[in-house]
């Protein structure tokens, strides 16, 4: 029983309520930033100090349409055959021989700017831009890379020694007030090479270390505290790739974290629990506006309850972690093994058991007799907004186990292959 969600009910004190929502919703907030920016926060707690609920629902409302139709372009840019299509391709977790990826190859690919919109996100667009270094790059490409005020930001690609093309993108695009982050790929190559040449002397940390000591050093001679991250195009789990997408999220405005969260691969079960955690706080301020309009004369506050329409909703929650139908058979297809073995690691495949959950219906019954005694609400109305609320939490949290068991299994046979 949410605590701030019966306090709405029971108290109805705008004032009071102002402080409870900006304490109950800071522990719903994951360590990556909320879905709420600071002017939308501002903009709801002088609602409730307004006594205007309506005015609270209202930017609730506005706020979670923004975080769902927000739109973001990322550019990719540097030398060409530093790997900015593989690296791509696995931003928008698509194989590099999948329908739609982005070409990559041992010769130059990409030619001209390229957008890649995400498979499931398509507001989410990656744009290849054309590499660096060859005979058939711009004389000038500052214009082509950098000249396009629609980018969020970019993401400068490097798979060697720091260069003069380095600086010279990362000089303009310091020089045009936007932000970049310098990603050096290939480090898994790096470290064959050298373990092989000097075998008696190799050590990874310090192999790594002075890979990233050079760019930084370069780098901190245009930017001030300059960040590196080191990363494989085909080992995503290891390296820095996690701690960039963690970067990432922290540093988008808070109208487009909910869905960049949404489009990341479970590279850790912490990326999992940011994603369960995230998709609740969605629910909860869902929840929350509808218990505001609960007391304003003539709103209905009844939810439906139609199978059919939550049974969407649960193959929604299923598809935000990597687990519909297309990504079950792709992970199937990558580990040599049958779609139904993934299947039978997912609880979340019986939608009716889940339904019928009888701990549901014993605390939606509890919720609702309370509200009822307290605001005289229909009481059948009171039932099926919190047999919606319940219903939906335990998707997600089922859904979120249903994601580290299957992540658990690709480790198991994944490390298995390698012994």
């Amino acid at each position: 029983m949410d605590p701030l969600l019966l306090n709405v009910i029971k108290k109805n004190d705008s004032k009071q309520l102002a402080s409870e929502f900006l304490s109950g919703y800071k522990t719903l907030v994951s360590e990556v930033g909320g879905i709420l920016s600071q002017v939308s926060l501002t903009r709801i707690l002088k609602g409730f100090e307004k006594g205007q609920p309506k005015d609270v629902a209202d930017e609730i409302q506005r706020a979670l349409q923004s975080a769902e139709n927000a739109r973001q372009n990322v550019a990719v840019i540097g030398q060409s055959g530093s790997g900015k299509s593989s690296f791509i391709n696995v931003l928008r977790g698509i194989g590099h021989e999948g329908a739609g990826s982005a070409s990559v190859g041992v010769v130059p690919t990409t030619r001209k700017k390229t957008p890649y919109p995400h498979p499931k996100y398509p507001n989410v667009t990656f744009w290849d831009l054309p590499g660096t270094g060859t005979p058939e790059s711009l004389p000038n490409p500052y214009q082509e890379v950098v000249g396009d005020d629609n980018y969020d930001y970019f993401i400068i690609i490097s798979s060697s020694r720091f260069s003069s093309n380095d600086a010279f993108l990362a000089q303009k695009i310091q020089e045009k007030g936007k932000k970049f982050y310098f990603v050096r790929t290939k480090v898994d190559s790096d470290l064959y090479n050298e373990s092989k040449s000097k075998p008696r002397s190799f050590n990874k940390e310090t192999v790594l270390q002075q890979i990233r000591d050079n760019c930084l050093i370069n780098l901190s001679k245009i930017v001030s505290e300059p960040t590196v991250f080191l990363v494989s195009n085909f080992k995503s789990k290891e390296f820095d790739f996690p701690k960039l997408q963690e970067t990432l999220l922290q540093d988008l405005p808070a109208e487009k974290r909910y869905t960049a969260l949404l489009l990341l691969p479970n590279l850790s079960e912490s990326f999992i629990q940011l994603k369960r955690a995230t998709i609740k706080e969605k629910l909860w301020l869902t929840a929350f506006r509808a218990a505001i309009l609960a007391f304003i004369p003539l709103t209905p506050f009844c939810c439906g309850f139609e199978l059919s329409e939550h049974e969407r909703d649960l193959k929604q929650y299923q598809s935000h972690f990597g687990l519909d139908e297309e990504s079950v058979s792709q992970i199937a297809q990558n580990l040599g093994t049958s779609e139904q073995e993934i299947y039978s690691l997912m609880k979340s495949t019986d939608f009716n058991s889940l339904v019928k959950d009888d701990s549901i219906i014993a605390n939606v019954k509890k919720c609702a007799e309370f509200v009822f005694s307290v605001t005289g609400l229909l009481q059948s109305s009171v039932f099926q907004f919190y047999k919606v609320y319940f219903l939906h939490l335990k998707f997600i949290d089922t859904v979120a186990e249903d994601a580290k068991r299957v992540l658990a299994k690709i480790e198991e046979m994944r490390s298995g292959r390698m012994k």
